[in-house]
């Protein structure tokens, strides 16, 4: 207990130099860009007594997230002026309009802790993380570079003769939250994991699960899917045991809009060249619908969750090759399933990061230990008198 003690403390106490460290840069920016052109003495003055102030800042743990308090829900002014966390992930693929020719489309997994696939290391990607709560709520946002918007999975088009599916899947990603701060030096490696794994000469097998590498307490899940989830403005929350990913709420929310999946025929796939569609993306039957080369249809069909399920908000936006998600959701729900975030304690929560580029398995995934500390409402007012 006494330990656990110090913990939060200190988390707390970097915390507060945190946001002094943020107060010192903002008025950092201001003055130099209030004395540009003005006397150049005066400049050098205030710059220098600046950056005495900032030299305080030794104890700013680089690994954290910081989420601040605000009295209202944070404006796009407050994710403005927030300095973000930023996050590097690994090992995934990259989604590029024109692939380089050396890359296999048939990848191969390799078992390593960022779950890489692929016959070359990817350039890693850039998340940046902010955050704020309420006297409520807590908000999260990630923003990331992604030139290619995959948001439309396995979609149907008419041609004039057939329905044809789209190849493309979804972007997306994965937080997986130590909801009891059980598990050391936390990384998302702890629940990426092979099943049926076996080499045979150059013949490999292996199926990408993600579930605890071994028996121990369940990880918070929080699951957005550019197409699935981000067109009903939703996050997937779910958890993770030694046996895999599940609901909150059990059962399965979305389908493929299929009619092999429905009546599977002999020789035949699910979005295969002799598949179609069932419903339109208004939820009407096809089957009857004076078809066009305009007629479009979508791949999955979504349910909208409810109970446990439907607790994470996320609005989502794709602009000039960027996408931004902010996600909201009650600092205590209640649930056993859920993180349970309580600013008071101003302790550490671990956890880890996973992003998918138009893909469903070939995910980069954070590889280091990242945590997340709510700065308690008190603390801010402090430390800037």
């Amino acid at each position: 207990m006494k330990g656990a003690a110090r913990g939060a403390f200190s988390a707390s106490e970097a915390g507060t130099n945190a946001f002094r460290c943020w107060y010192v840069l903002r008025w950092f920016v201001i003055v130099v860009l209030h004395l540009n052109g003005k006397c150049l003495l005066l400049r050098r003055f205030v710059i220098s007594f600046l950056l005495f102030l900032l030299a305080g800042c030794t104890d700013l743990e680089p690994d954290r997230l910081y989420a601040v308090y605000l009295d209202h829900e944070p404006a796009a002014a407050d994710w403005a002026r927030s300095l973000p966390k930023r996050v590097t992930v690994k090992g995934g693929r990259l989604n590029k309009l024109d692939p380089l020719p050396e890359i296999d489309a048939d990848t191969v997994h390799t078992s390593t802790a960022s779950c890489h696939h692929g016959s070359r290391l990817p350039e890693p990607v850039t998340i940046e993380m902010r955050a704020f709560y309420t006297a409520n709520d807590f908000f999260l946002q990630l923003s990331w570079t992604d030139k290619t918007r995959n948001d439309q999975m396995r979609n149907w088009a008419f041609d004039g003769n057939r329905w044809l599916s789209s190849p493309d899947f979804e972007d997306g990603f994965g937080i997986i939250w130590d909801m009891n701060g059980a598990y050391p030096q936390f990384t998302c490696s702890y629940a990426c994991h092979l099943d049926d794994f076996g080499v045979s000469g150059q013949s490999f097998r292996g199926h990408n699960r993600m579930k605890l590498n071994k028996k121990g307490p369940q990880l918070d899940l929080w699951n957005w899917k550019a197409g699935r989830t981000g067109h009903l403005a939703f996050a997937d929350d779910r958890y993770i045991d030694e046996q895999g990913m599940h609901g909150d709420l059990p059962g399965e929310l979305f389908h493929p809009n299929s009619l092999q999946q429905v009546q599977p025929q002999v020789g035949s796939m699910p979005f295969a060249k002799d598949d179609r569609p069932l419903y339109d993306s208004e939820g009407a039957a096809i089957k009857g619908q004076q078809l066009t080369i305009f007629s479009r249809a979508p791949g999955y069909l979504t349910d909208r969750p409810s109970g446990d399920r439907a607790d994470i908000k996320a609005l989502a936006h794709w602009q000039d090759g960027t996408w931004t998600v902010t996600l909201q959701r009650k600092l205590q729900t209640g649930s056993p399933r859920d993180i349970q975030f309580k600013p008071d304690e101003g302790a550490e929560i671990q956890f880890g990061v996973s992003l998918m580029d138009n893909s469903l398995y070939e995910h980069y995934a954070s590889t280091v230990p990242l945590s997340m500390v709510l700065l308690p409402e008190s603390r801010p007012a402090a430390a800037i008198k």
